[in-house]
């Protein structure tokens, strides 16, 4: 009963910050719409994998690792901070270059693989993500858990985290919202560059409080 207890409560807390809008959201929705739903599905399937990451990093003892070194933290709020507003930048940069449907088509295996490796990247370039899950997985972890448990944990993670975006993916990639992105595509493009920016250098700038 306890571990069902503290499973729950984990999953809760950690679904109510997935559904939030971050650069995650940004990332995937942006994909979803400008590309496929295959490379959509592929960024929420790195999401997910990113989850994996943190849970797994929050299991070993992360909470106390920052606890005991604090200024691994705020360097980890600038690396990250700077990576997503450079991802923003690329986006904004690109926002004038003409787009295609045509230009979907070609080589899928490898634009999956990018879409999967850009989803993971965004994810754990976050550490305001790794905080989450580090406070989560300290309130609610029993006294003592088992393997079994864990590997619950973990797979029960994945599973929220690429759920909801590929939900996200789903909901964006259809005729519909591709339509009109491609119709809007430079405002569409710089809007998303610059909340990504505007969030990274947030992040970035809050490294030196």
């Amino acid at each position: 009963m306890q571990d069902l207890t503290a499973l729950f409560g984990i999953l809760a807390a950690l679904a109510v910050g997935v559904v939030s809008p971050g650069p995650s959201f940004v990332m995937v929705a942006r994909t979803a719409v400008c590309a496929s739903r295959r490379e959509g599905i592929a960024a929420a399937l790195g999401m997910g994998a990113g989850g994996v990451v943190f849970a797994v990093a929050a299991l070993l003892g992360l909470h106390a690792l920052l606890l005991a070194v604090p200024s691994l933290y705020l360097v980890l709020k600038l690396i990250g901070g700077l990576y997503l507003a450079y991802l923003g930048y690329r986006i904004w940069a690109s926002a004038e270059r003409p787009l295609t449907i045509g230009d979907l088509a070609e080589r899928p295996a490898t634009r999956s693989t990018r879409a999967l490796a850009l989803g993971f990247t965004t994810q754990i370039s976050n550490p305001k993500t790794a905080i989450v899950y580090a406070s989560v997985f300290a309130a609610f972890l029993p006294g003592a858990q088992s393997l079994a448990f864990d590997i619950t944990l973990v797979v029960l993670v994945f599973l929220v985290e690429a759920g909801w975006y590929s939900l996200v993916a789903l909901s964006l990639a259809s005729e519909r919202p591709r339509s009109v992105y491609l119709r809007c595509k430079t405002g569409v493009d710089r809007l998303a560059g610059g909340v990504m920016i505007a969030l990274g250098l947030k992040l970035a700038s809050s490294a030196h409080q």
